[in-house]
């Protein structure tokens, strides 16, 4: 297996949040050249401009689904992360075009590569293909009963790239993020998270906005400790065909977090607000990391409280620059654009 260090590296969706980090992260381990194929749908060049001095990095502005696109990006990669997706409340107002992109795309990337004769594909997943938590911790054996067409198509994605090992001999690698949050996060439009949203809002003074109970529970880890494990899947032994599941193991309720966040910024009387639920909204997700750990010896090293301060202090700078931010958050993201 080819190393991370020296080697050439494609990473689709490397322009958007998790990419860039990783990205940078590839980098800083001493691969050759990193390319970025992403069509600037939800990422933004923004989060690659500390980079367009490195002579190892390149962005190519294109989709997936073009042949062109594909051949030019992936020509002579020998690693390649594919992240490009549209997200999971995308896929509410347009399951389609979700679908086409997040299943269609992946399949057609993997016959890229398998064409191409790439040395590894790393498939990124999601924590959505299983749905709510039937037990918990959540290991890579838990049944997959994907609650919306977002995690569908990623689960269809997941069995490609199995199929692509088991058919071809092609080395693949399936990582399931589950919830990834810091900088560079999204808070707008329909791609925006329940943290930078949070955030964003009681930095203006608004309250934050739960959908339902608030009960609802998600395993968050520091987009550092993502992008460093992902990276480590470039070049890993012994994890050819496997899936592994990417979480901290811990969970949190969303009436916790925006406890949390409340007297991080400084707001405590910032309640939140209780709105109808949300539809596809996944009751209980709790990774259990120890099968990641055991091939890889991968651990995180960003603690809850840490990173939460870390992210609010970033968010903060970049409202003085642009104190605006909080006309794109939208209330309810799963709705078609311009309608709330």
């Amino acid at each position: 297996m080819t190393s991370i260090s020296g080697s050439r590296i494609l990473v689709t969706g490397g322009a958007g949040f998790i990419g860039s980090h990783l990205v940078d992260t590839l980098l800083a381990r001493g691969a050759a050249e990193v390319r970025v194929l992403d069509n600037l749908t939800n990422g933004t060049e923004d989060n690659l401009a500390h980079l367009h001095g490195d002579a190892r990095f390149s962005l190519t502005v294109g989709d997936i689904r073009s042949a062109d696109a594909r051949a030019a990006a992936m020509n002579g990669a020998e690693v390649v992360y594919h992240l490009a997706c549209l997200g999971v409340r995308h896929s509410l107002h347009d399951p389609f075009e979700n679908h086409r992109v997040n299943a269609e795309g992946s399949l057609q990337m993997l016959e890229e590569a398998r064409e191409r004769g790439v040395g590894r594909f790393v498939y990124v997943s999601t924590s959505e293909v299983f749905g709510t938590a039937q037990y918990a911790p959540m290991d890579e054996r838990h049944p997959t009963w994907p609650e919306t067409v977002y995690g569908g198509g990623k689960l269809a994605g997941e069995a490609y790239a199995r199929a692509y090992f088991r058919t071809y001999g092609m080395d693949t690698v399936v990582v399931r993020p589950f919830n990834t949050y810091g900088p560079r996060s999204h808070f707008e439009g329909d791609s925006g998270e329940i943290l930078p949203r949070t955030i964003v809002r009681m930095l203006s003074g608004q309250r934050p906005v739960i959908y339902g109970d608030g009960e609802q529970t998600r395993d968050f880890m520091h987009v550092s400790d993502t992008a460093t494990a992902l990276a480590l899947f470039g070049d890993a032994d012994g994890v050819s065909g496997e899936t592994f599941n990417l979480g901290s193991g811990t969970e949190i309720s969303m009436n916790e977090l925006c406890t949390v966040v409340a007297d991080t910024v400084g707001r405590p009387e910032l309640t939140a607000e209780h709105l109808e639920a949300r539809p596809g909204d996944v009751r209980r997700l709790i990774g259990d990391p120890s099968h990641t750990h055991e091939l890889t010896g991968f651990a995180p090293r960003v603690g809850f409280a840490e990173g939460i301060t870390e992210l609010t202090r970033w968010f903060r700078a970049r409202q003085r620059e642009s104190p605006e931010m909080i006309d794109r958050v939208e209330v309810r993201n799963w709705l078609p654009a311009g309608v709330n």
